[in-house]
C-alpha cells in the first residue's frame, strides 16, 4: 500500500518545452477509461473516498491524516503543502470491499458485508447499492525527473479539460515531508511558483458540469 502525494497544475502550450528544458524523460502516452462509484447518499465521496475502476482493476483512494512535522513547517512550506493532496491507495479487491462496506454499513444488511467480500464479479456493487456516477476517458502523457523520483503527467479528458499533475508515491509510513519538498522543487523548475490556489482536478470539473448537486454537496463539506 502506498500514499500518493500530488500537486495539480495548469498546463499549456509551453509545458512540453519546459519539460524538455529541465531534462524530463518521456515515459510515453496511454489512454484509460475510468468509472467512479458511490451510493445515492454519496456516503463514500462525502468522506473523501474515491472508488474507481480503471482498465478492469479496482482502486480505492482514501485521505491520509498528516502526522507530525507540520508544526515545524515555515510559512512557505505550509503554503506549498496546502497545494498538494495525499491519498492512500488500496488496490486489493478484498480490502476495498471490506473498507467500503464498513463505511456504508448503515445501509447494508448484516450479512451483506461478508457476501460482498467473496465476490470477484460486480454483483457486490448492487448488494450495497453502489452505482457509477462518473465515467470518462483520459489521454495521459507521462514524464519523469529521475533524480527527484517525481512523475509528471499531462492529462487530457474527453470532456475537454486539460490538467497536469506532479506526483510522488511514498510507501505507507514513509517520509511524506520529503515528497512534498520534491514536488515543490519540481514546481519551481516548471515555473509554477506563482500558483497560490489548488488547481481543479478532472473530477471537480466533471461534477461541476454534469452533476452540480453532487458537486455542491462536496463543496459544502470542503472535499472539493
Amino acid at each position: 500500500m502506498s500514499v500518493e502525494v500530488e500537486r495539480k497544475f495548469i498546463c499549456n502550450a509551453e509545458t512540453l518545452k519546459t519539460l524538455e528544458e529541465i531534462g524530463a524523460v518521456c515515459l510515453g502516452q496511454r489512454q484509460f477509461h475510468d468509472q467512479y462509484f458511490d451510493n445515492p447518499q454519496f456516503d463514500l465521496t462525502l468522506r473523501d473516498m474515491w472508488l474507481r475502476k480503471r482498465k478492469g482493476c479496482w482502486e480505492l483512494k482514501c485521505p491520509t491524516v498528516a502526522v507530525g512535522g507540520t508544526e515545524a513547517m515555515s510559512g512557505e512550506q505550509s503554503k506549498a503543502a496546502a497545494l498538494c493532496t495525499r491519498y492512500k491507495e488500496i488496490t486489493s479487491l478484498h480490502d476495498i470491499q471490506l473498507r467500503v462496506t464498513e463505511v456504508i454499513k448503515d445501509v447494508c444488511e448484516d450479512g451483506d458485508t461478508e457476501a460482498a467480500s467473496s465476490h470477484q464479479d460486480e454483483s457486490w456493487l448492487g448488494k450495497i447499492n453502489l452505482v457509477c456516477f462518473a465515467e470518462f476517458t483520459t489521454v495521459r502523457r507521462s514524464f519523469t525527473l529521475e533524480e527527484e523520483g517525481v512523475q509528471i503527467d499531462l492529462d487530457q479528458a474527453d470532456f475537454g479539460y486539460h490538467v497536469g499533475e506532479v506526483e510522488v508515491l511514498v510507501p505507507e509510513g514513509g517520509d511524506v515531508q520529503a515528497a512534498l519538498e520534491k514536488i515543490e522543487r519540481t514546481a519551481r523548475r516548471l515555473g509554477l511558483t506563482g500558483e497560490q490556489q489548488r488547481v481543479e482536478g478532472k473530477m471537480d470539473v466533471y461534477l461541476k458540469r454534469n452533476h452540480p448537486e453532487h458537486y455542491a454537496k462536496l463543496l459544502s463539506v470542503h472535499i472539493l
